[in-house]
């Protein structure tokens, strides 16, 4: 059918050896994908109605949901087309557009909690100034500037790869495409593709992980500095969320990332249970972590409810 075999479609993959579970699978994942639906939608409603909720913590978190949203919706399409339909092809395009739009928002979610760290620390260090500082207008330069950065800094790889002939197989090994498992099936010279995301990860990942940490050592001195303990509990208390999201998405990013380098050996199933659990987690524990551990969301909740039952 294709005579030229660098312009056939990719071929995804599910969980090898479990194909005859796949439907069952499915089942599962469309429960989670519709519980993160819910989740960072009602997270995104509640701080657009709510007034209380309309202040920099929040926008930032809005645009944490509005990120897990979008790569649950980029991701879910194909996973439940191959795990549900046996659905596995994917145009080259289509393949390097959700290539595009997967790494874009990873990049984009880690930019978003080095803002919310630097809302945390001007916030217990300068809770005088917090609003003059953290203007609306200074929100919206942070958010614009993440999301230009991720969806600027990945665009060279996803070009190079589009750029590739494609000899050999076009056999992938997920159920939707990542930068690394398709430019592994070039028939070309991949060096740029294999030093730039090193690079990338340098200069995005670590360096916004690592200045998160230098925040939080901050704000630990500062709170260490408060003569009474309950005030020292009550500002550690607004920072909890935010370190629990923080923690699971760089250490299910480590995870990935080393199971990529050095499990040659690891059976390939693990392989993809690990990058869902990247692509999943996060987006699935971060509205309950903010549900539970925020009074003022909680608060919010209580008056929606309180409302419609009027």
């Amino acid at each position: 059918m294709w005579s030229n075999i660098s312009a056939a479609p990719f071929l995804l993959t599910g969980f090898p050896g479990l194909e005859i579970l796949h439907p069952w699978i499915s089942l599962g994942f469309l429960i989670i994908y519709v519980f993160i639906l819910l989740g960072n939608g009602t997270l995104l409603f509640l701080i657009r109605e709510d007034h209380t909720l309309h202040e920099p913590m929040y926008y930032f978190l809005a645009i944490l949901a509005a990120t897990d949203l979008g790569v649950t919706l980029t991701t879910m399409p194909t996973v439940l087309g191959v795990l549900w339909l046996d659905h596995r092809e994917i145009s080259q395009g289509a393949c390097y557009f959700q290539a595009y739009l997967i790494h874009s928002l990873s990049i984009v979610e880690s930019g978003v909690l080095l803002v919310m760290a630097y809302d945390r620390f001007i916030a217990i260090r300068n809770p005088l100034r917090y609003t003059s500082i953290l203007t609306n207008a200074k929100v919206v330069k942070l958010g614009l500037g993440v999301v230009v950065r991720g969806f600027t800094l990945i665009m060279p790889i996803i070009i190079t790869l589009s750029g590739f002939p494609y000899c050999r197989s076009h056999v992938l090994s997920h159920t939707f495409c990542l930068h690394q498992d398709v430019f592994k099936l070039a028939c070309a010279d991949t060096t740029f593709n294999r030093l730039y995301p090193i690079a990338l990860v340098s200069l995005t990942g670590f360096l916004d992980s690592m200045l998160i940490l230098i925040s939080y050592i901050l704000i630990l001195k500062t709170v260490m500095g408060i003569a009474s303990g309950k005030e020292q509990a009550k500002a550690l208390n607004t920072c909890v969320s935010h370190i629990s999201s923080a923690l699971v998405f760089y250490v299910t990013v480590i995870g990935l990332t080393l199971i990529h380098r050095f499990g040659k050996y690891v059976p390939q199933v693990a392989h993809v249970i690990m990058s869902y659990v990247y692509f999943l987690f996060s987006p699935f524990v971060n509205p309950i972590t903010y549900s539970v551990k925020t009074k003022q969301i909680q608060n919010a909740i209580n008056r929606f409810f309180s409302f419609h039952r009027i």
